[in-house]
């Protein structure tokens, strides 16, 4: 990926070439069991719904400097990936030209993809979550706003989705914290 990185550079000598690492989450009214703090023991209760709904949470963050762009959406397919990467580009300054860092989801890699002119596609090895710094986010995410929760309706979900959202990836200290790579 450093020589990648290297060509981009040399391709877009006028632009600051930004890397964004870039993945979705589901969120559903299933929901996560997490660890919590109680006493020794002790049994804490936890919520746990068997309902089956849930929405997806679109995301790229940049660790080098905190930004965060996002999108919730119903499902998971190539249309709401176009939608999501028209609107990550919109949303960059003139002056940067953005490598995102992405798995090989189908969506990710279909025939009718979609990609600005100001993002190139860079697509991880095969198999390895671990690379891609935005799995972390999710990890945050979950542990400490989606998780033992009770979501009765999908409007529900995407609320939660929405206040974890600007609670954390509106403030890029916390991005570059959670999603240093």
């Amino acid at each position: 990926m450093p020589q990648r990185l290297a060509q981009l550079k040399a391709d877009h000598p006028d632009k600051r070439v930004l890397t964004y690492y870039q993945d979705e989450a589901r969120l559903g009214q299933h929901g996560t069991l997490t660890r919590v703090w109680a006493r020794v023991g002790s049994r804490p209760p936890a919520i746990r719904q068997t309902q089956y709904d849930y929405l997806y949470v679109f995301g790229a963050v940049c660790p080098e400097n905190g930004d965060a762009a996002g999108l919730i959406a119903p499902q998971v397919n190539t249309g709401t990936m176009n939608a999501f990467l028209q609107q990550f580009a919109a949303g960059l300054p003139p002056d940067v030209h953005a490598a995102m860092v992405l798995d090989r989801a189908g969506w990710h890699v279909a025939q009718a993809l979609k990609i600005p002119t100001n993002v190139t596609l860079i697509l991880l090895p095969p198999k390895s979550p671990e690379l891609n710094p935005a799995e972390n986010l999710w990890h945050y995410l979950r542990s400490h706003y989606w998780s033992n929760r009770l979501y009765p309706t999908w409007d529900d979900l995407k609320e939660a989705a929405i206040l974890a959202w600007r609670a954390v990836c509106l403030v890029p200290e916390l991005i570059k914290s959670i999603c240093a790579d």
